[in-house]
Formats: structure tokens, C-alpha cells, sequence
């Protein structure tokens, strides 16, 4: 398991900071892992499925579109 830092969270799925906490407090993204104090990292392994399952909504949205 590798715990990245928030720029590599960034960098992995194009969202801005905002964007990232926003979905994380809606549910809708990885919730982060407190590492002490005030540091903070996300799961590699979540953030690559997040990404993943996105890919697979805008494929069946696709899908369902050439219908």
C-alpha cells in the first residue's frame, strides 16, 4: 500500500485542491488518511480505482448515447 500526498492526488486525476476535498466531503472520493499533526495522504490504490470508475461511467454513458 503507498500513501501519496496531495499535488500526486492531483496530478493523478486532474482535480484541483478544491475539487478533490469538495468530493471527498460529498462521499464521492477517497476520504484521506491522516499521516499526524496536520499532514494528510490518500490511498494510491483508492484514488486509481476513483479514476478508474470514472472512466467506466463516461464509457457506459457513451454506450447508452449510441443507443
Amino acid at each position: 500500500m503507498r500513501i501519496i500526498r496531495l499535488k500526486e492526488v492531483m496530478e493523478t486525476t486532474g482535480l484541483g485542491r478544491s475539487s478533490i476535498y469538495k468530493y471527498a466531503q460529498e462521499g464521492s472520493f477517497p476520504k484521506p488518511v491522516s499521516l499526524g499533526g496536520r499532514s494528510s495522504g490518500w490511498v494510491l490504490d483508492e484514488v486509481e480505482e476513483w479514476v478508474i470508475e470514472q472512466i467506466a461511467k463516461r464509457d457506459e454513458k457513451l454506450r447508452e448515447e449510441r443507443k
